[in-house]
């Protein structure tokens, strides 16, 4: 398989909503491998930019490629099987379930059997069942979530909700991850946490990672590449050693006047 050069690509894209303009003319690239950052101020566009990638948002003008393949008239379940997966800044489990079986539903994807099968649980359903359980068995060990996979989603602490929304996002078998301000409402040592989780899903499972954030601190202990928004124009590009020297950006966050 070719080495893309990018997996992801803005090319002049704005977004509008009557007459709020949430993304002036953006461009940018997402190389493979890469665990890249989308950062700015509240209202700065990143979530925005973040549901155009997975066609929750059709851009008003420009164009978003993803593996090279326009994406503009793919739905979210379409952007999905080309190995897409994301969570979301507002916790969107099903929270009478249990741990376990909200991972199960990422695996979705990797079932094949038919609704006869499924009713009569022939063999091949129960393989394919099987294979699912592994996928959200290993999950649940990566991230260290034993203890809470036959435990409803309602009775879990916030952070370790987080924790299975991410999981279940993995259970795809993703090869790009979205992840929407994933340490959003969390402590110093849970967002340590899911820092760390988050470096490993980069670097042992090799899943390239799209992280949209405000939190300077965390986007540059971890990310190799990112962009800096602000009112939904393109303050930066770049590493994220230049970004924190950046005047542009220093300004949208910190409120820097000469």
């Amino acid at each position: 398989m070719a080495i893309l050069s990018s997996v992801i690509s803005f090319k002049d894209v704005s977004l509008n909503f009557g007459g709020v303009q949430a993304l002036d003319d953006i461009s940018f690239d997402i190389e493979e491998g890469s665990l890249f950052a989308i950062i700015g101020p509240n209202g700065a566009g990143k979530t925005s930019a973040f549901n155009c990638i997975n066609g929750i948002y059709r851009p008003t003008t420009g164009s978003v490629n993803i593996f090279d393949k326009d994406i503009s008239n793919m739905k979210p379940d379409q952007i999905a099987d080309l190995g897409i997966s994301r969570t979301f800044q507002n916790i969107e489990l099903f929270e009478n379930m249990t741990a376990l079986d909200n991972i199960l539903i990422g695996a979705h994807r990797h079932i094949d059997y038919g609704s006869v099968a499924g009713l009569l649980f022939t063999k091949k359903a129960r393989e394919e069942e099987d294979r699912a359980r592994e996928i959200a068995e290993d999950i649940i060990d990566f991230l260290e979530i034993e203890e809470y996979r036959f435990s409803f989603i309602l009775s879990l602490p916030y952070g370790i909700q987080k924790r299975i929304e991410l999981a279940r996002a993995l259970a795809m078998k993703p090869k790009v991850l979205l992840l929407d301000e994933p340490a959003a409402g969390m402590n110093n040592e849970e967002t340590e946490d899911i820092a760390r989780f988050i470096l490993d899903i980069h670097e042992e499972l090799g899943v390239t990672v799209v992280l949209v954030d405000h939190d300077m601190n965390m986007v540059m202990d971890i990310a190799t590449d990112l962009i800096a928004m602000d009112f939904g124009k393109k303050l930066f590009d770049g590493k994220p050693a230049d970004a924190a020297k950046d005047k542009a950006v220093l300004e949208a966050y910190l409120g820097v006047s000469d």
